[in-house]
């Protein structure tokens, strides 16, 4: 059971996250949640296996949701894809008690995860580019000078 005060602070880690760090968190816990579906098959145990696996595909079906095909042009379409066959390779998982669709699923999910953490990166990296390049300039931070570099690591 979870204490009150470590729920609270993981909600505020999500609430403060980027948009960016909120979608690797999403691919970090469908990993997680598909690792506990390996070991509860593993281990017999069929209703942890369930929870655990329906907790990956809920997630995954929430990213499959939120995609813009309109905006997001082929990268959308191809992760809209992406994300079907990974809900229909999980249903395998429990129909056959098979650890195997899990892993196949880690595997497409790790380098989504990878890219998202490190555009997660390069977004802080050029935020704290911008705040610190006005107390780094010559012109000091309330000239235009020094507002053209801002904007241009922005």
């Amino acid at each position: 059971m979870n204490k009150p005060g470590a729920t609270t602070y993981r909600a505020q880690g999500i609430l403060t996250a980027s948009p960016a760090r909120r979608v690797a968190m999403l691919y970090e816990a469908a990993i997680t949640s598909l690792h506990k579906a390996i070991t509860a098959i593993e281990h017999g145990e069929i209703e942890a296996r369930w929870r655990a696996n329906q907790r990956a595909a809920d997630i995954i079906e929430h990213l499959l949701m939120t995609l813009d095909l309109k905006q997001g042009g082929e990268i959308a379409e191809n992760l809209d894809r992406l994300y079907m066959f990974m809900i229909r390779h999980l249903i395998n998982v429990d129909l056959h008690n098979d650890p195997q669709p899990a892993r196949d699923v880690i595997e497409l999910i790790k380098p989504l995860h990878r890219s998202w953490q490190e555009l997660d990166r390069k977004i802080a990296a050029e935020g704290a580019a911008a705040v610190t390049t006005p107390a780094e300039t010559p012109d000091g931070p309330g000239s235009e000078a020094a507002g053209d570099r801002v904007f241009a690591t922005a």
